[in-house]
This record gives C-alpha cells, structure tokens and sequence, in this order.
C-alpha cells in the first residue's frame, strides 16, 4: 500500500512549479485546476495539466479539477484524464450525489480510454457547511451505487481555508474552532470502513513551531496526512504522520509482551504502567505495520 501523508498542490498554470513538485518527497503532488487558476485560464490550462502528468515522475499524480456545481468540471475530466493520472481531488463535495455523478463520468473516460475500471482514485474534499454537515450520507455513497464496479473512494479531506470562510469563522493557531468538523470527518470515516482523512493545508508559513503542534493533534486525532501548499512543508508532514522511535520501541514491547501474554492463556497485562488489552495491541502492531509499510 502507498502512503498519504503528504500530498502538495502546485498551480496546473505555472510549469516551473509543477515540474519542481514532480520531483519532491511528497507522497502524491496535486495540479490544481480550480483555486490557483483563474476562469480565463482554465482551458488552456487542462491541456498543460494533462501533458505533465503525461511525464515520468517518481511520485503519484493527481488532479484537483473544479466543484461539480461549476461549468467547469465535466471539461476538466474530460480532457485531463489518461492512463498516467492516478486520482482527482473533488473540491466542495457535498453529497452522494456529487461523487455518483463523478464517479460514473471517470468510469465512462476509463472505458473509452482503455484504463482499469476502478483505477483512478476519488478524493473528495469536504470544505464547506453543508458538506461536513452531510458527511455521513457522502461517505453512503458506496452504499448507495446503482452498480458493482469498484468503488473509487478511498478517503476524504479536510479543506479548512473554505469551511471557515463558509461558516465565517478564523481560526486561531491552535485552531480549537476546527475541533469539531475534524472530528466529524475522522468518525464517519471509520463508520463507513474508509481509511482515516487527509487534513486541511496549513497556511502560517512563518509560525514553525504552531505547525509541529498542529502536525501532532492532526496525527493524534486520527487523520493519515495532509494537504501541503508548500514544498517546505512536505519534511515535518512526511515526518509527523509516522510514529516517533519512542512510539515504535513501545509498541514493540507491548506486541511482544503480549504474545507472551497470550501463550499462557492472559488477554490483559500491564506494559510500562498501563493496562494493555486487545485495543491498545491492535494499535501498537498498526503503528508496526505503517514503519514497515514506509520502510519499502
């Protein structure tokens, strides 16, 4: 499996700036269609987009193309989508209807263009009121599908920049104001058996120290990575969505103790003071699996 901590946006209109971010460290690079590219520009725009993803790259590409309520979507997928393109980032999703209709356009251009069913990824970012109001009737979209094709969506992201200016809200560094929608997002996500959610780019780029914090609630609180708006910010997020070496050396011991635990017949112990029992196991050997899954 490949990790999403860290996926970076680059404006689809500046060529400098997306052939630099095809070479990063970051998991998957985004080439925004929408917010980074103005109206007049966004046809000619496609065609540049579609050609870069065309190039070799070491890093998975994606698309973020315009919200489906725009007159600019259908065109966006239409004449960006190919072999080479591993996702499309959906912004201002807010409803199953929206990833349905989404989806079954990227199913028809995978069938025209010879392109696995299935295979381009659906990452819907959910950036306003009414999309983290309506959260768990998005995520029941795969429910709901009118046919068996594989389901595309994998996982969900948190677009605070617009959620604040929707609800009109500005949050402070410690952003306390996104508490909430946060933890929305990351519980419907674990209701619906998706992974855990990608969280909201971070746009103090002189306050480094309020970033590591950010960085360690974000992680805590249940989400796998996060959007990045700057190639600075791609070391500490690769960094912070991994456990620490305190973190892997006690999870090894509460692993191992356990096992012991259990070959005697014993499914509560003590590791280090605490009470480990199968939660606290199943966590330690997840944090196991994401260092050897890194590690590859």
């Amino acid at each position: 499996m490949a990790l999403n901590r860290s996926f970076l946006f680059a404006p689809g209109n500046v060529a400098r700036r997306v052939e630099k971010a095809l070479t990063l460290e970051a998991d998957a690079v985004i080439l925004d269609l929408e917010d980074s590219v103005a109206p007049s520009d966004k046809p000619a725009t496609r065609k540049r987009v579609a050609e870069a993803l065309r190039q070799p790259r070491r890093v998975r590409g994606y698309v973020r193309v315009n919200a489906p309520s725009t007159e600019f979507c259908y065109r966006d997928l239409v004449d960006t989508i190919h072999e080479r393109v591993d996702g499309v980032v959906l912004p201002k999703t807010e409803s199953a209807a929206d990833l349905h209709a989404i989806d079954w356009l990227l199913a028809a251009l995978e069938r025209e263009r010879g392109v696995a069913e299935g295979s381009i990824d659906l990452m819907p970012l959910v950036e306003t009121a009414a999309g983290v109001q309506r959260v768990d009737r998005i995520l029941q979209a795969r429910n709901l599908r009118p046919y068996s094709a594989p389901w595309r969506v994998k996982r969900i992201a948190f677009g605070a920049g617009d959620f604040g200016n929707d609800v009109g809200l500005e949050p402070g560094l410690d952003e306390a104001e996104l508490a909430d929608a946060r933890a929305r997002l990351v519980l419907a996500s674990r209701a619906a058996g998706m992974e855990n959610p990608i969280d909201s780019p971070w746009f103090h780029f002189r306050e480094a120290e309020a970033f590591r914090r950010a960085l360690e609630r974000s992680r805590r609180g249940g989400f796998q990575g996060r959007l990045c708006v700057h190639p600075d910010q791609i070391g500490p997020v690769n960094s912070a969505y991994l456990p620490s070496a305190e973190e892997l050396a006690r999870a090894e011991r509460i692993v191992a103790a356990f096992r012991q635990a259990e070959a005697r017949g014993e499914a509560a112990i003590q590791v280090d003071g605490q009470m480990i029992d199968y939660p606290i196991v199943y966590r330690a050997q997840a944090l196991l699996d994401a260092m050897q899954k890194a590690a590859k």
